[in-house]
């Protein structure tokens, strides 16, 4: 058996990183071209779970090393657990990445292949290189799609255009995908890194509760009824109303200024005995 070179060093196939509230995770397996083996879908499992319970994080970006994103699942290397258990790995990927309250960007230079790829369209924005290539490789491994790739692709681009990229397994470039609504932006290699800084900037610096409240939204609005959207909304309102920052956002507008979100609550609590009690602890600070 092939060892990882990755661990043979000492480096960890998976590598985090935070920066001004952004968390970078990335594929640290360049000899596979980031492959992904059971050791790291259980690293990445337990990194999302990390990021979707820490405040701090207010977007998270996934990439790979060595200029590649993702060649999908390691299915050369051998491995003695059962496809069943490998699935729910990737199953629980799939639905941790989904669940993120915080924006996602799948930043794209190289392949995305297989799995690799069905990981950059769960995230909430894909941006990718003039050189990157895509492909739902599965057929041609003799299998068929996984990471929620049957969920997504009908979703993002009609039955018949995920019909053919499937069942058909043709590698695109980065400017058929953009066109078919699977790439958010396209950028030279040379410019992605600053494109994704400005980005997650951006991103970072929105209403974190809001934000949330958006984004699960819209996956929930993508299957359900209008009735459904419009009762979301309602509910969804009423937190934001509850938090700092829309009273932020008011006091910015009216002072022509740029408004700071923290993403506090500022709703009064009850008390013990049923009284109203304000948000600060007892040092006086606000408690988040």
């Amino acid at each position: 058996m092939k060892a990882d070179l990755a661990s043979e060093r000492g480096e960890s196939t998976l590598l985090v990183s935070d920066v001004d509230g952004v968390r970078t995770l990335t594929l640290n397996r360049p000899h596979r071209k980031n492959a992904i083996d059971t050791t790291l879908w259980i690293a990445l499992r337990e990194a999302l779970i990390a990021a979707g319970g820490d405040q701090r994080v207010r977007a998270l970006v996934l990439t790979g090393a060595g200029g590649a994103f993702c060649s999908g699942a390691d299915i050369a290397s051998p491995d003695p657990m059962h496809p069943t258990y490998k699935l729910r790995n990737l199953s629980a990927v799939a639905e941790l990445l989904h669940d993120l309250p915080m924006p996602t960007i799948a930043k794209v230079s190289g392949v995305a292949v297989g799995a690799g790829w069905n990981l950059a369209l769960g995230c909430d924005f894909v941006v990718a290189t003039t050189a990157s290539t895509f492909s739902q490789i599965f057929v041609k491994r003799g299998l068929s799609m996984d990471l929620g790739g049957s969920w997504l692709l009908p979703k993002l681009v009609g039955l018949q255009q995920a019909k053919r990229l499937a069942m058909l397994a043709d590698t695109i470039g980065a400017e058929e995908a953009r066109a078919l609504g699977l790439v958010t932006w396209v950028v030279e290699e040379v410019e992605i890194d600053a494109f994704v800084t400005d980005l997650t900037a951006r991103l970072s610096a929105g209403p974190p509760i809001a934000l949330a409240q958006t984004k699960a939204l819209l996956n929930e609005g993508a299957s359900g009824t209008l009735h459904d959207a419009l009762a979301g909304e309602a509910r969804a309102q009423a937190v934001n109303f509850a938090t700092a920052d829309a009273a932020e956002a008011y006091a910015a507008f009216a002072e022509k200024r740029t408004p700071s979100f923290a993403g506090r609550w500022a709703a009064p609590r009850p008390g013990a005995n049923g009284t109203q009690t304000s948000n600060k602890t007892e040092t006086g600070e606000e408690d988040a």
